[in-house]
Parts: structure tokens; C-alpha cells; sequence
């Protein structure tokens, strides 16, 4: 092995020490140490503000979920017949059901068009339906109006939360 090389570690190489070295005090020592144990954070205000960001998305996406499928934004009434009530549905079983509203037949305008399809999200409602369809009697649907649909309520965005007989049927004057 040659030794043509500086050894750093032989006494001769050693840096002299100052001949005054500075005695450090227990406090300033305390402070050395938690100075050098403690880590400095930098951008915790940009990660906050990340967090912050992310947390709105979040609650706005929750918030329009609810709107949209869970909170009905109209509730209303339908006058007319039911002309047909089905169990449908591969995954979830849900009962349909067709009625004839008594304004398509009373307006030759809307002659046109369709039928006011709907979905009945209990067992009990839908034999009143199928009672009521049977019977050929004209009813009163009350139901929930969603702006989506939800697989498990039916695939219609009006939900009926009540049938009953209408009652208000128009009587014939007695006196004409």
C-alpha cells in the first residue's frame, strides 16, 4: 500500500482549537436542540388552501346530488285513470303504472301526447293501483317530482306518494 497520501487523522492535521471556546449554557443548548429536532414546515398554507378546495368540491357535489335525485322540487296532483300498473325490472323490482290524465282528454290540443307514466315505490300503493285500475274509477295521484332518476325508485321521475278516489267529480246542474 503506498502512503505518499495526507492522513487526516493523525494528530499533526488536526484544526488548533481556539484558546477561548465559548461554554454554552443550558438554556441556549435547550434551544440548539429543539431548533434541531424541529422540522420547518413550508407551503402548509398552500396545502390548506388544497384541502380547503377539495373540501368544497366535495360538499358541492354531495349538495347537488342531494337536489338532484334525493329532494323532490315539485310536489303535485294528477286527475285522470289508471290504465296500467307493472312489476318491472331486472336488479330492482319496481311497480310502473300508466294513467290518463283527464286534461288529454278534456284539451283536443294535447291529444298528442303521451300518457303520465309514473313509479310506486310501495307494495300497498300499487294493489290500490291495480284496485283502482281494475275498477275502471278515475283517481287522484299525488306524487314527488325528482330531476333524476334512481334506480332503485322507479324508472320514472314522478313517484306517487298517494292514491285516493277523486271525489270531485263534476255533477250534472239540476237546474238547467
Amino acid at each position: 500500500m503506498d502512503d505518499n497520501f495526507d492522513d487526516y487523522f493523525t494528530d499533526e492535521n488536526l484544526p488548533e482549537e481556539p484558546e477561548h471556546i465559548h461554554q454554552e449554557t443550558e438554556t441556549e443548548r435547550e434551544e440548539r436542540e429543539i431548533k434541531e429536532a424541529t422540522i420547518e414546515r413550508r407551503g402548509h398554507s398552500l396545502k390548506l388552501l388544497l384541502a380547503l378546495i377539495i373540501l368544497a368540491m366535495v360538499l358541492f357535489l354531495g349538495w347537488w346530488m342531494w337536489q338532484h335525485y334525493f329532494h323532490p322540487y315539485r310536489i303535485s296532483q294528477e286527475k285522470g285513470w289508471i290504465m296500467k300498473v307493472s312489476n318491472e325490472g331486472t336488479l330492482f323490482q319496481t311497480f310502473e303504472g300508466e294513467m290518463i290524465s283527464t286534461g288529454y282528454i278534456e284539451d283536443t290540443l294535447l291529444a298528442m301526447r303521451s300518457d303520465f307514466h309514473f313509479s310506486i315505490p310501495t307494495d300497498s300503493l300499487a294493489r290500490d293501483a291495480m284496485r283502482y285500475a281494475a275498477d275502471g274509477k278515475r283517481v287522484v295521484l299525488t306524487y314527488n317530482e325528482y330531476k333524476g332518476k334512481v334506480l332503485w325508485r322507479g324508472d320514472s321521475r314522478h313517484v306517487v306518494i298517494k292514491i285516493e278516489p277523486d271525489t270531485n267529480l263534476v255533477k250534472p246542474n239540476p237546474y238547467k
